[in-house]
Order: structure tokens, then sequence, then C-alpha cells
């Protein structure tokens, strides 16, 4: 999800969702602790409960930037070792890191150690000719063995060579079986599913069948709406905090206009709004006011208000 849940797309999300765990967009570790970016890890104390994912295959300097990421307020810290982008390739981290158990262990074992919040690992089932049925289960056992009790997996294999990172997520086979397989085999560790699940009713499902978690990660992008504002009420037995897409928008004008004043520009927090009423009357309208007017200068919340008018409005010719 690199520049897609940047800290903009997370206050939206929060605003429909009060109980679900965000995930920031990878931040490498590189970046933080040799580059001095920590400008990567603003973040809105609205957005907790929220995991800074991080990227990198170096146990000091990832010792380092988790650290920085706990002294910035988060609450969780994850290792990410299923990007397949070709950035993340040549940095030696991500999805190729599958292949190097023993060092993904050395590197959670450092973080561990340099931090009193949870460390936590999200990876693919394997990268290129592995076998899954083989590799998961070994890189499950080292990686725990060095103190990692919550893995997300991405049910996907990756091909780091051949597949762009676009269509290594869509084209290799989705194996859910083989996750409820590692739940079955490893009862003690905490095991999310993640890969292709668009809808709460299959989230659902997934934890009726014993898992402990489920991401989504592009479905409650591009659908935000449908898969966040009843997700505390569907997963977690609570409360939804609101009751309409619309609400949210309303929501969201402060925050718009305290970034505005801020020297930001609308279309960097409007870009991840566009999905808000996706399948609704006037979606077409409300993302067409938006893409067309918000990059322009001077863009505020009244263009934010504008394509609001167009949610509902049905065309004269239906």
């Amino acid at each position: 999800m690199m520049d897609w849940t940047d800290r903009h797309c997370r206050y939206l999300h929060r605003l429909l969702t009060r109980q679900t765990l965000l995930y920031t967009e990878m931040v490498t570790a590189p970046a933080l602790v040799r580059g001095g970016a920590v400008h990567l890890l603003e973040f809105s104390e609205a957005e907790h409960p929220v995991a800074l994912q991080l990227g990198g295959s170096d146990p000091e300097e990832l010792a380092q930037a988790a650290r920085l990421g706990f002294e910035a307020g988060y609450d969780e810290i994850n290792l990410n070792v299923g990007c397949p982008s070709d950035r993340v390739q040549s940095g030696t981290f991500g999805a190729v890191l599958m292949k190097e158990p023993g060092l993904v262990a050395d590197c959670c074992a450092a973080m561990a150690e340099a931090v009193p919040i949870e460390v936590t690992v999200k990876c693919r089932i394997g990268v290129d000719d592995q076998t899954p049925e083989e590799v998961l289960p070994e890189f499950l056992a080292k990686v725990s063995a060095a103190g990692i009790d919550r893995f997300i997996i991405h049910a996907r294999k990756a091909w780091l060579q051949g597949l762009s990172p676009k269509e290594n997520r869509e084209i290799p086979p989705l194996d859910y079986a083989l996750v409820h397989q590692m739940k079955a085999l490893f009862p003690g560790l905490h095991l999310s599913v993640n890969g292709g699940i668009d809808s709460l009713e299959q989230a659902a499902d997934f934890l009726d069948r014993g898992l402990d978690g489920v991401m989504i990660g592009r479905a409650a992008y591009h659908q935000p709406a449908d898969l966040l504002l009843e997700a505390d009420a569907r997963i977690f037995g609570g409360t939804s905090p609101l009751t309409a897409p619309e609400e949210a928008v309303h929501a969201m004008l402060p925050y718009i206009e305290a970034h505005l004043a801020s020297g930001g520009r609308l279309h960097q927090i409007s870009r991840h709004m566009l999905g808000l009423f996706a399948g609704r009357p006037g979606a077409r309208g409300w993302r067409r006011v938006l893409s067309e007017g918000a990059t322009k200068p001077g863009a505020g919340p009244e263009l934010v208000l504008s394509a609001l008018d167009q949610v509902g409005q049905v065309p004269a010719s239906a």
C-alpha cells in the first residue's frame, strides 16, 4: 500500500472505524535511520490504534527504526516481508526475504529487543520456485522462535522476476487453505490472512473458521465506506461511529482546513476520498468534481461540498 495508506488516508479510515487496526504504508528503515526522513512518521493521535510498517534487512538499522517508531507513538511495529516491488528488491528487503528466514528472525529479534511494543511480520506464502507447503512452515517456525507471535500472511506467492507488483497482487493463485493449515500447525500463533478479500462477509467467514485476524487492503481503500463503516458492528460487536459516508465527508472538513492552513493541498487528502460513494448514484460525479478541481490553486472545502452535491443525483436520461 505504498503511496496509498498515508496519514491522510488513515485519518479518513479512522472516522469510519474505531476498532480496526490501521497500518502505515511501508517506510524503509534506511530512509529513517540514514536519510533522517522522520517526517514519514508523522500521524494524528486520532489514528490509534495504528501500526508502523517497516522495510529493511539490517537488524541494527531496523532496531533503530523501530525505536523511532515507538518514540513517535505507534502501537505496533510490523516488518514487511511481502512487498514484491522492484525498488524493494533492490534494497534486499520485502518479499525477497522469504528466502532468508534466518535473517528475518535476526531482524525481528533485534526489533523486539529495541522496543516494548509488539513486533509483527507480514509475509507471503513463498516466492518464485519455492514450494509454499515446505517453506512457509519453516519460515513461521524460525521467525516465531525469535519471539514473534503475530503474522499476517498474504496467501499468494510473489514472483520476483517476470511479474510487476500489480500482477503479483492478482495473478499468483490464492491459497487460503494453506493459511488455515498453518493455523492448525501453529495454534499458539496469532495468524491473519490477507489477499483478495473484498467483503466483511469473507472476513467474518475466515474468523469463524479459526483464523485470528483478517487484513484488507485494496478493497478497503477503493470502497472504504462499504468495508469500514460496518466493521465495528459486524466484526467487533461494537457500534459504528458513523452511519453514512456523507457524515465522513463533513467530518473531514476541519481536517482539510487545517491541512490547507499549514501549506498543504486539497488533492493530497481528497484523492483518498474518491471511493467513499462507490456503487452509489452520483459516485461518478463525486469523483469527477474532486479529480478535476482538487489540484487547482485555492481548492478547498467548498469544492468538497460541491462534489458532495453530486451524490444521489440521477442523470436526466436515467
